[in-house]
Order: structure tokens, then C-alpha cells, then sequence
């Protein structure tokens, strides 16, 4: 490799921010922020998030979403329901009186 024009590969710390979770690897990305582990300096990249954190990984944040989803949808549609079924008992209603009167004639 010619020399001076390659970044700089080294070892690095990534740290997601929510979980606090850390872990070592190698790369050219430039930082400012420094971290000391086990007595040595290392380069400090954080992260918003990792996979301890993603909800893809987790499951976690898929649920809760979902369920959230259900209830605005059950919020939204019942009063809309309400109608419906009672239009639906009273058409009922309507048609059973109707065969009544014609069965009497």
C-alpha cells in the first residue's frame, strides 16, 4: 500500500447510547471522543443504535407497536360498529314483522 493515503485502521469502541452496551472492533472511522478499557485508550464512535437496541433484534418495540395499532383501529371503527349492528337489529326486526303480517293474511 502507498503510504499517506490510506485512514488509519484501527481498534475501536462502539457504544450504543440506550443500552450502554460496548464492543471492539476495527475500522477507519474518525472520532474525537476517547474511552479507556482495561487500562487502554481506545477511540469512542457512539452509536443511536445497535443491535441490542434495534427493534428488529429486540422484538420488543414490534409488539408494543402492533398492539397500539389494534386498539387505535377498534377506537376508530367502534362507534362506526355501534351503528351497524343496530341498523342490522332493526332491519331484522323489520323483516320478522313483515313475514308475521304475511303469514296472517
Amino acid at each position: 500500500m502507498k503510504a499517506g493515503i490510506h485512514p488509519e485502521y484501527r481498534d475501536v469502541v462502539f457504544q450504543d447510547m440506550q443500552t450502554d452496551f460496548r464492543f471492539i472492533t476495527r475500522s477507519t472511522a474518525q472520532t474525537r471522543d476517547k474511552i479507556e478499557i482495561d487500562g487502554k485508550t481506545y477511540p469512542l464512535i457512539k452509536l443511536d443504535t445497535t443491535s441490542e437496541s434495534h427493534p428488529f433484534y429486540t422484538g420488543a418495540q414490534t409488539r408494543i407497536v402492533e398492539t397500539g395499532r389494534v386498539e387505535k383501529f377498534r377506537q376508530k371503527f367502534a362507534a362506526k360498529t355501534e351503528q351497524v349492528n343496530a341498523a342490522a337489529a332493526a332491519a331484522t326486526k323489520a323483516k320478522e314483522e313483515t313475514a308475521a303480517r304475511a303469514r296472517k293474511k
